[in-house]
């Protein structure tokens, strides 16, 4: 089996793919999306020879670089170009494009019926003001698209909401608000891969409400109950993804359970070291079958 990853080249996730693979006997090599190609017929890397990616048998997308409008809808044009050909891509172009924009990914869980805190996204100050309020004064004001808790900031005073909202609205950005959920200090994160739960970690805050590894909090393995087991199966459908990581929050007020974030590029260098799974051979399996 012949497997192309689009990964930075000092990315930890591209030598563990490349480390499984070569375990199980497949090749695998990494793709950067600055030398992607399209022809009518083709999604190639640009070489001497060209490498046809839709000759491959498969494509992991792992990094998804920043760029302009235009780059940003090639790549994903690209990919969907080489799932229509018949190559399996993970995760589906589709659900990527879904999970990177927390608007619609939100929106999307709501209409499964999940639980999702309340959430109001606008582009001006009088708005998020207004949204301020409807949202009891806590918000976590969040970038709509961004990952590892980086550019999130929890308001609750006015003052602060009248600075935050202002200068966001300066630079012409998206006004993501959602309502702040009291939690006992960490968040569980949940592994899904083909329809089943691989496993689950607790991400313990330290010192700041975000519990990201990313903003240095703590991981434990945790056995995800089943209420978090089905949460997970059912976000990561409604998004349409092969392997997500699906972060749940429990309200420590009633108990509720709420959907923040379904990950359509989950990291699992934290999981494996709390869990002992084998991330990256189960993924490879997975595109052998």
């Amino acid at each position: 089996m012949r497997i192309a990853v689009l990964a930075n080249p000092e990315s930890w996730y591209l030598a563990d793919l490349q480390r499984a693979a070569h375990d199980a006997g497949h090749e695998l090599f990494r793709v950067d999306y600055r030398r992607l190609v399209g022809r009518v017929d083709r999604v190639e890397i640009d070489g001497d020879p060209p490498i046809s990616l839709s000759n491959v048998d498969a494509v992991i997308v792992r990094t998804m670089p920043p760029g302009s409008l235009e780059q940003v809808v090639f790549r994903m044009d690209a990919l969907l170009h080489l799932e229509e050909s018949g190559v399996a891509v993970v995760n589906p172009p589709k659900a990527i494009e879904c999970a990177v924009d927390k608007f619609l990914a939100t929106s999307r869980l709501a209409r499964a019926d999940l639980p999702v805190p309340p959430t109001i996204v606008c582009e001006n100050f009088e708005s998020a003001m207004s949204a301020f309020e409807e949202l009891s004064r806590d918000v976590v004001v969040k970038p709509i698209f961004g990952s590892e808790g980086r550019g999130i900031v929890r308001v609750t005073d006015p003052e602060m909401a009248h600075r935050v909202f202002r200068t966001l609205e300066r630079i012409d950005a998206v006004l993501y608000l959602q309502q702040f959920v009291p939690h006992a200090g960490f968040d569980v994160r949940v592994l899904v891969l083909d329809g089943q739960v691989v496993g689950g970690i607790r991400r313990r805050a330290n010192g700041d409400f975000r519990t990201n590894v990313a903003q240095h909090g703590t991981v434990e393995p945790h056995r995800p109950t089943p209420i978090e087991r089905q949460l997970a199966l059912d976000s990561t459908h409604a998004i349409g993804a092969r392997i997500s990581g699906v972060d749940l929050l429990q309200d420590r007020r009633d108990g509720t359970h709420y959907v923040i974030e379904v990950n359509a590029v989950p990291g699992w260098k934290a999981f494996e070291r709390a869990t002992k799974i084998d991330v990256a051979a189960r993924l490879i399996e997975s595109l052998s079958r």
